[in-house]
């Protein structure tokens, strides 16, 4: 039987955001099913209580490093004790989810590449980020027997920008559970957060691209016309949080201020899943203006829990949402104005789009992905480079 490491050294819980959650899905996926690989997990000792699911399926090795103090995690733990367990463990394959290998290593890399933001908006990450990205991502690309993308336009990307043979890049598409349908989990989070009229909803975190202050501004046009609406903001706070790219979080304050709209913006901050999924459910609409994504989970989340979503037609949204969402340019202030607007009046126009969600999103599967993965495990295994 051959044996599969997967190494998750780069993913601190609740801090990495969406390579996160697709690498913990994706987990989730390979553990529902029968397969002739072997599975071994090299993680940090917060995965633990983070994901104890995970820890209890796959045999799992705990570096001893802390995965808040970046260096040591990268020196001693992807460069030193990680290539260690590879030859003591006898992995056959390792799988880098994220998005790096390490200049150590024995076994045949398989790479995971979320995004290549840092090509196309430089600007936006901080300066050491931008100088590891350059010099790492490449370099890794190339080392790679298959890289692996979440969608088909970082497959592109990584194609055109890195200089990859096409004939190794591989999409394994994000996906939803059978479980993550409409439904009623534990306390509600309207309740909790004191949400009692209509609301839009954007899960981001603070960061340049996510394009907040185009959504504070529309939703400030909205005001006008429906003054009882509320925004709803969830997820990190930029660089506070990760110490990777700039963070938003002053100019979006200040934004609200100089619209007056303080009161009708709640941010929450990180809320829990099962939280989040009543949100989305409660929601007028989930907003999503991001500027860039290398795929946008939250889009097929909302779909999945009756959310009707608006999105940017930018990047790898289009192809997440279809047709079964509204897609606007994530330059046209005017445009998303009068798209809350329309939602926020309309219920036959919110109810077409909840079924053409949950129709869109019921073909992205963690069953379809994992198959794909492990195709690509085993593709990897077959070959002699």
């Amino acid at each position: 039987m051959n044996r599969v490491g997967i190494n998750l050294l780069w993913m601190v819980p609740g801090v990495v955001g969406g390579s996160e959650t697709y690498t913990v899905r994706l987990l989730g996926g390979l553990a529902e099913r029968l397969s002739d690989l072997e599975y071994t997990l090299f993680a940090l000792p917060e995965l633990a209580s983070a994901y104890p699911d995970l820890a209890r399926t796959f045999p799992t090795a705990y570096a001893p490093v802390n995965g808040r103090r970046k260096p040591a995690r990268v020196v001693v733990g992807e460069n030193a004790w990680l290539a260690r367990q590879y030859r003591k463990r006898g992995i056959d394959l390792v799988h880098h989810a994220g998005g790096v290998i390490p200049f150590v290593g024995s076994a045949r890399p398989v790479l995971t590449l979320h995004d290549l933001q840092y090509v196309f908006y430089p600007e936006y990450f901080t300066r050491s980020k931008r100088a590891w990205l350059r010099a790492m991502v490449p370099r890794s690309a190339e080392a790679a027997r298959l890289v692996l993308t979440p969608s088909e336009f970082t497959r592109r990307t990584v194609i055109e920008r890195l200089g990859i043979d096409p004939s190794v890049v591989v999409v394994v598409p994000h996906g939803m559970s059978p479980g993550g349908a409409p439904g009623t989990r534990g306390p509600d989070a309207r309740a909790r957060f004191g949400l009692a009229g209509p609301f839009f909803i954007y899960p981001a975190a603070t960061y340049p691209h996510k394009n907040h202050l185009l959504l504070i501004q529309a939703f400030a046009e909205l005001l006008r016309v429906h003054p009882e609406a509320a925004l709803v903001l969830t997820g990190a706070k930029g660089s506070s949080q990760w110490g990777t790219a700039h963070s938003t979080e002053g100019a979006i304050a200040e934004e609200m201020r100089k619209l007056g709209i303080e009161e009708r913006v709640r941010a929450l901050g990180y809320v829990g899943q099962h939280e989040l999924e009543q949100l989305y459910e409660a929601a007028v609409a989930l907003v999503f203006p991001s500027r860039f994504e290398g795929f946008g989970a939250p889009v097929l989340e909302a779909m999945a829990h009756g959310c009707p979503v608006v999105a940017a037609d930018a990047t790898a949204l289009p192809e997440v949402v279809g047709d079964a969402g509204v897609l606007l340019s994530p330059d046209n202030t005017d445009e998303w104005a009068r798209a809350l607007v329309e939602l926020a009046g309309d219920d036959a126009t919110r109810a077409a789009l909840v079924r053409a969600g949950l129709e869109r999103a019921a073909s992205f599967t963690w069953t379809h992905a994992a198959d794909v993965l492990e195709d690509a495990y085993r593709h990897a295994l077959g070959t002699t480079l």
